[in-house]
């Protein structure tokens, strides 16, 4: 089923429901949602603070719906005066995890300054976005970077292989950063044990579906490349 039709299904059973006079509640709408799409996965229903609107963590998704059932509400709400988009930051609280799932001696640690700040990045070694965050991050202080090898094979596929050359190199730190600014491949065959295989396992039951996505130290998530400024304000942010 595509988008558009499920989701013209799914107004469509709501709007039943106002016509017959039920009053949208959190239960209400969950218990409509679960007859209608019995596969979907559910995650939380919650009355939002602006409009009179429901918000439903729908497969990974966040949607919303009025009050009285009768609308289906796709894309994301933006607070105009601050500039904020609100759907984002809910997702991120939302998407949030905890950072015990990370095993940490499986990935690339670069401490700059004190390293009090902490920050896990998921990267793929051939993504230009990566590189570019690369450069942003190295106007970053004070600050402990986890960098998860996490090769997308379908989009480059010799990236699974620099990977492990990276990782089996003697000095890690070093193989990264000049891959990453001099595209200099490690002299090895990659050949030694390795966690690129674990992370790739990870990133796909966290749902990282993209490179860079940052993970902070209070567990959100960020995905795609942001410049250093915008950077600092969310290690701020999202200490823990």
């Amino acid at each position: 089923m595509n988008r558009i039709t499920r989701w013209a299904g799914m107004a469509l059973a709501l709007g039943m429901m106002a016509a017959s006079g039920v009053q949208a509640s959190e239960k209400v709408v969950r218990k409509a949602l679960t007859d209608r799409f019995p596969g979907a996965q559910i995650s939380s229903v919650k009355k939002t603070p602006y409009s009179g609107l429901y918000e439903v963590y729908l497969d990974g998704q966040l949607v919303y719906m009025d009050a009285k059932g009768q609308y289906v509400i796709t894309g994301d709400v933006i607070d105009l005066k601050t500039r904020t988009n609100l759907t984002q930051a809910r997702l991120a609280k939302l998407q949030a995890v905890d950072w015990k799932v990370f095993p940490l001696n499986n990935a690339i640690k670069s401490v700059k300054g004190k390293g009090e700040r902490k920050l896990v990045v998921f990267s793929d070694v051939d993504c230009p976005y990566c590189r570019k965050f690369e450069a942003e991050l190295a106007k970053v202080d004070n600050i402990t970077v986890y960098t998860f090898l996490y090769p997308i094979e379908g989009l480059h596929p010799k990236a699974v292989q620099t990977s492990k050359q990276i990782w089996c190199a003697s000095d890690r730190n070093k193989a990264w950063d000049e891959y990453i600014t001099k595209g200099s491949v490690p002299g090895n065959d990659g050949k030694c044990a390795n966690p690129v295989d674990t992370t790739v396992a990870l990133g796909n039951k966290l749902g990282v579906s993209g490179t860079p996505t940052l993970f902070f130290a209070n567990g959100v998530r960020v995905p795609g490349m942001v410049p250093a400024a915008q950077l600092e304000r969310l290690l701020a942010a999202n200490a823990k």
